[in-house]
């Protein structure tokens, strides 16, 4: 009798309905079950997609969507158990939102972006994004910020509104091939055949390469004081970019040295007028 007694003792009303102790812990039981239930369902999600072998970014995408819809649904069942009303508490929401939407702006505009990057899918876990200058590796995405990684091994917490409202490059949006260029410049008196041919082999011995895409060299352009080449080579990681493109540049470097063709650099000839060089001739006479 004694525990009836506690469960049914009344804590406070709510629009006629008593709010006992016993409907405390059942609302409490609700979203437990819930968050457990969420879990369940999330791993027989991920079980399930695997097998027919979606994308680990896909499939996180989902789960965290299936997850808020459970839990939303979970919280509304216990207040409804409360004796909170439903529509009176949506209608009260939507004033308070109004309100605070002023004051927290920055937060709305996160959360809903979040939302947006998880529906769409535009940018998932693992991906390689260049943004605000910087190339990061998708590590977490949640619903108002996104975690990354940067080549310098920095954790970077970006705002989900950055990645809908600014323009992001995203190297693995449909396939993670990356376009490598490496510039070279010869001096005038090479033999341009021979650049052409070295610079060809360089670029096809590469190791770490796509099949998919063959090199290309380019003559570009014709300089002040070299003949310009663009050495185009493919790869599928873009995130291993800076370490290909330093290892096609030393190939290139020594490969020109073992052809005898010189890299060229910038060259100033100054020609000096007679009126000039006689005074300067003399006084080097004078010295002498």
């Amino acid at each position: 009798m004694l525990a009836t007694e506690i469960l049914d003792f009344t804590l406070l009303t709510l629009s006629g309905t008593p709010v006992t102790v016993g409907t405390v812990i059942t609302a409490a039981m609700i979203l437990v079950v819930t968050w457990w239930i969420s879990h369940g369902i999330q791993r027989a999600i991920r079980r399930t997609l695997r097998h027919r072998t979606v994308a680990d970014g896909s499939i996180t995408v989902i789960t965290r969507l299936v997850h808020y819809a459970i839990i939303f649904v979970g919280i509304a069942i216990a207040l409804d158990t409360l004796g909170f009303s439903l529509g009176a508490l949506f209608a009260a929401g939507a004033v308070f939102a109004v309100g605070i939407g002023f004051a927290m702006q920055n937060l709305a505009q996160n959360f809903m972006s979040g939302v947006i990057l998880l529906v769409e899918r535009s940018i998932k876990p693992e991906d390689v994004l260049e943004v605000e200058g910087k190339v990061v590796r998708v590590v977490r995405m949640g619903i108002r910020t996104t975690i990354a990684r940067t080549r310098d091994e920095e954790e970077l917490i970006i705002p989900n509104s950055i990645l809908v409202q600014s323009t992001v490059k995203n190297y693995t949006l449909q396939d993670s091939i990356f376009r490598l260029r490496a510039l070279v410049g010869v001096v005038y008196k090479s033999d341009m055949h021979l650049v052409l041919e070295t610079l060809k082999r360089v670029a096809g011995e590469q190791p770490w390469r796509s099949a998919r895409r063959d090199p290309r060299v380019l003559m570009t352009n014709f300089g002040d004081s070299s003949v310009n080449f663009d050495v185009s080579v493919w790869m599928d990681d873009p995130w291993e970019a800076p370490m290909a493109l330093s290892q096609l540049h030393q190939a290139i470097w020594w490969a020109l040295q073992d052809a005898d063709v010189v890299i060229a650099f910038p060259q100033l000839d100054v020609h000096l007028d007679q009126n000039v060089t006689e005074p300067i001739n003399r006084l080097a006479t004078k010295a002498a």
